[in-house]
């Protein structure tokens, strides 16, 4: 269920007659949020039974809806955008429940929905009463904000994390992020040793046992000595193939000599399938940032390659605002699972070391888009003292 309502101008405070309607808002809402607080706490109850189960699959939905369009206004009325601190659902029906029973929100918007029945409801009450009732229209006039943003203060203070707990959990996502991290960084570390002793080391090791056999026949047998040199210089070049292959990994040269943007058009070209792209991105930007996105972009177009049996892809990069915008996508057959590899998750532990969140989208039948969103300031939240 999204929690997203119509964008309006949050920088300021809602005016005397907007305000109003919020509080008129709040009163037309005061028998769905009781019927909403009974229906929940009675489904509760009955979870013993296993009826519970299935009636707050319903009723957890329609309370965050509910609360929702609460935060909303409280954030309206005060000027400034309130969020819903949700923890994220894994997905399926019983896991989604799981998490929604055991978010500590969820009691949170229980609890004020206790001060929504109650003191919440006569200050929207009076406030409106104030409007309707013509005699008392100068009251109205100087006290219908402040009034109405005192019960916003409290919405918002009950349907967010304080300071603490926002530390506490930023404290908690870093404490992931960074394990996520350093494992990733662990992986490649061990990938380009791989490579180097598989591939360059063994060759460059084969080159010189050829030119030290060449040494030994130069007198006796030039021929020989000649062709062992021509083998050694085949082999070298190989290898300096191979090691170029293995620094590219690192960070492509044509991402350091063309941009992101060139770097992705070159990708693009050496894809077997059509790709469309849409680049709108700055000459520069950080070469961290740049070198995660190449990759994602990369990882993601050589998927499409292997897996999704597609006849057209697509790729978007946008920048606004400080944050790096991106979309892969393609017609293929679709049904791609993070949690079943194909490098996604890799792609989601690089892009959380900036703060980028990823998001697949890829129903049986496609078709498969992969977005992501990257911070590209440097003084990222990530690194900025609390």
């Amino acid at each position: 269920m999204s929690n997203r309502f119509p964008e309006h101008d949050l920088d300021a405070r809602a005016g005397r007659l907007e305000t109003t309607g919020y509080a008129a808002l709040h009163v037309l809402l005061f028998a769905p949020v009781v019927a909403t607080f009974v229906l929940v706490v009675v489904s509760a109850a009955l979870v013993a039974v296993w009826v519970g189960v299935a009636l707050l699959m319903l009723f957890f939905p329609l309370m965050r809806a509910l609360v929702q369009a609460h935060r909303w206004m409280a954030g309206r009325i005060l000027g400034a955008p309130t969020t819903a601190p949700y923890l994220p659902l894994p997905g399926g029906l019983l896991g989604n429940l799981r998490t929604q029973a055991a978010d500590p929100m969820t009691w949170r918007d229980l609890f004020w929905m206790l001060w929504a029945m109650t003191f919440g409801f006569a200050v929207s009450l009076l406030a409106l009463l104030l409007f309707l009732c013509v005699v008392t229209l100068p009251i109205w006039w100087y006290g219908v904000g402040p009034l109405m943003r005192a019960r916003a203060c409290v919405d918002r203070a009950l349907l967010t994390v304080g300071r603490t707990e926002h530390l506490e959990q930023r404290v908690e996502a870093l404490t992931r992020s960074r394990a996520v991290v350093v494992d990733h960084s662990a992986a490649e570390l061990r990938r380009i040793e791989r490579d180097l002793h598989d591939g360059p080391q063994a060759r460059l090791a084969a080159v010189s046992l050829s030119l030290g056999l060449a040494d030994d026949l130069f007198e006796t047998d030039p021929e020989a000595a000649r062709r062992l040199l021509n083998d050694a210089r085949g082999t070298s070049s190989t290898a300096l193939g191979e090691l170029r292959d293995v620094v590219r990994g690192i960070h492509p040269p044509v991402l350091a000599d063309r941009g992101l943007a060139g770097a992705v058009s070159a990708l693009a070209i050496d894809m077997a399938l059509p790709v469309e792209l849409a680049l709108d991105v700055p000459d520069r930007l950080p070469a961290p940032v740049e070198s995660a996105v190449y990759f994602t972009v990369a990882e993601c177009l050589a998927n499409t390659a292997k897996h999704a049996g597609a006849d057209q892809s697509w790729v978007s990069l946008s920048h606004a605002d400080g944050v790096l915008r991106g979309e892969v996508g393609d017609d293929g057959r679709g049904g791609a699972d993070p949690r079943r590899g194909s490098g996604l998750p890799g792609i989601a532990a690089r892009l959380a070391a900036f703060d980028g969140t990823l998001t697949v989208s890829s129903p049986p039948g496609g078709p498969t888009v992969v977005s992501w969103e990257v911070p590209c300031a440097s003084s990222s939240p990530k690194t900025t003292p609390s």
